[in-house]
């Protein structure tokens, strides 16, 4: 862990509702730059698809026209910092979508924007039992000419065709758990870091109420309080003069390295079922002593896990929440 404090073709002439930006405006040919389209039938997982996107890094935009695909991509360049990583979910709603983005990706490419298409759908019968259980109308189903809901799915089915024959990567969610799909997004999008997590190790102080976002919630109030000795009351955990003297009472070398075994079980736990981001809450009474040291030591062994390659690193993130409350 690291701590810190595919169909291709020539383009073609930009028509005026699939006009993208200039080459100037998104930096000439830039291979830096990535776009996914990510389009399918509506309950197979979008939504779902939208979210692991945005947790692996990219910056997600959603039910946006095509014909201002190419000003999102000049908008993201411009950012400070730019944004490399694009995602535009695409699906019937918008009342531009004609079922065709052979145009837009076409001259996206040509601008040197790596551009892929993912499709989703699944099976006629996952989908109507997903929409019995939310409670939804399918887009389509009010211009079906019987109005049900499988009607709904046979015609965005078809208006969805050509994009699905398109499509760099087609995943069918009739058969996948919200994990399983969350595994397959990693493989193709997570850039090669697909289990990194980041960990948040808080202290803090009860007195102050434990954190609502907490994850996990360790108490170090067995420990003997600094607080009572004289010459230590007015320094903090984060000075050796406290750590040293909070590690080395009974229990504490014992207490931390349980804590320690535990969290990195919880955390290779989370990176299989695909979560990506975990807070640990240490506790003591004013959170300005002993939780502060458990704290800091806690993320010192967490960092030492998988020290190593940056790029597929995990990251840990020490914060005291109420040092300097008192």
């Amino acid at each position: 862990m690291t701590r810190v404090e595919s169909n291709s073709s020539a383009g073609n002439p930009p028509t005026s509702a699939g006009r993208v930006a200039s080459s100037s405006a998104v930096g000439g040919a830039n291979p830096q730059v990535e776009v996914v389209i990510v389009t399918g039938l509506s309950g197979a997982g979008r939504g779902t698809a939208a979210r692991v996107l945005e947790d692996l890094g990219w910056y997600v935009a959603d039910n946006l026209p095509p014909e201002l695909f190419g000003r999102m991509v000049e908008l993201g360049a411009s950012a400070k910092p730019p944004i490399r990583r694009l995602a535009l979910v695409m699906d019937v709603r918008s009342r531009f979508f004609t079922g065709d983005l052979s145009v837009v990706t076409e001259q996206l490419r040509t601008l040197g924007v790596r551009t892929r298409v993912l499709f989703l759908e699944a099976s006629d019968d996952v989908l109507i039992r997903r929409f019995g259980f939310a409670r939804r109308r399918h887009p389509l189903q009010s211009e079906s000419k019987d109005g049900t809901l499988s009607a709904g799915i046979a015609a965005e089915r078809v208006r969805l065709s050509a994009v699905k024959a398109a499509a760099d990567l087609v995943i069918d969610t009739t058969e996948l758990s919200i994990h399983q799909l969350h595994r397959k997004m990693e493989e193709a999008y997570g850039g090669g870091a697909p289990s990194a997590l980041q960990l948040t190790v808080q202290s803090f102080g009860f007195k102050y109420g434990v954190p609502l976002d907490a994850d996990m919630v360790l108490d170090v109030r067995f420990l003997p309080n600094p607080h009572w000795i004289p010459e230590l009351r007015e320094h903090t955990g984060q000075e050796t003069v406290v750590s040293e003297y909070v590690l080395s009472r009974p229990g504490a070398e014992d207490y931390l390295r349980t804590c320690h075994h535990l969290v990195e079980l919880t955390t290779n736990g989370y990176r299989q079922e695909g979560k990506r981001y975990m807070t640990v809450a240490v506790g003591c009474t004013g959170g300005k002593h002993r939780s502060v040291a458990i704290a800091e030591a806690l993320g010192e062994l967490m960092s030492e896990v998988t020290g190593g390659a940056e790029e597929s690193a995990d990251v840990v993130r020490v914060v005291h929440r109420d040092l300097g409350r008192e």
